[in-house]
């Protein structure tokens, strides 16, 4: 293998995955993808010649999927440990959903509307339980930001121990 093109290959698959980690603060970022993209990019630039195979890849790409229930998830389930009804944990999905289209401000916004609102109006809740829940809404949100970093470590990890021992 030429030298100059796996050092090539290092660097940008380790740019990536650098700038994927950075992602996994940043709800605007699809960090997780930039990672398993990273990785991608590795095999890609060295025509397949790498010790990464199609079940180190498919780990990868469980991993991602990991990341992406866990985003989908962690404010409903925020929600309900802080005492939502289902109408709450159900507005968190789809605040978080409707949220997408509406920037960063509706990233972080929609969930914590969507469970305020879910409450208000279906669950027929008072202001102070309303707003419990919302507050888990904020703190199942920072704990999937955590999950998601933690994974995100983990699948680089996964792909330079794969990649320089394992060969899977």
């Amino acid at each position: 293998m030429d030298l100059a093109l796996e050092i090539t290959a290092w660097s940008v698959s380790g740019l990536l995955m650098l700038l994927g980690l950075a992602g996994t603060f940043l709800p605007i970022v699809p960090g997780p993808l930039i990672i398993f993209l990273g990785a991608v990019a590795y095999w890609g630039i060295l025509w397949g010649d790498t010790r990464t195979g199609w079940i180190g890849f498919l780990i990868l790409f469980l991993l991602l999927a990991l990341t992406q229930a866990v985003e989908m998830a962690s404010s409903a389930v925020g929600a309900k440990v802080f005492g939502s009804t289902k109408w709450g944990a159900f507005g968190a999905i789809v605040g978080g959903l409707i949220g997408m289209f509406f920037g960063i401000i509706g990233i972080i916004a929609g969930p914590l509307v969507g469970v305020f609102a879910f409450e208000m109006l279906f669950a027929k809740q008072e202001w102070k339980p309303a707003t419990k829940s919302t507050w888990g809404t904020l703190v199942g949100a920072a704990a999937g930001v955590g999950i998601k970093v933690i994974i995100g470590v983990a699948m680089v990890i996964w792909f330079v121990v794969n990649e320089i021992w394992v060969g899977l």
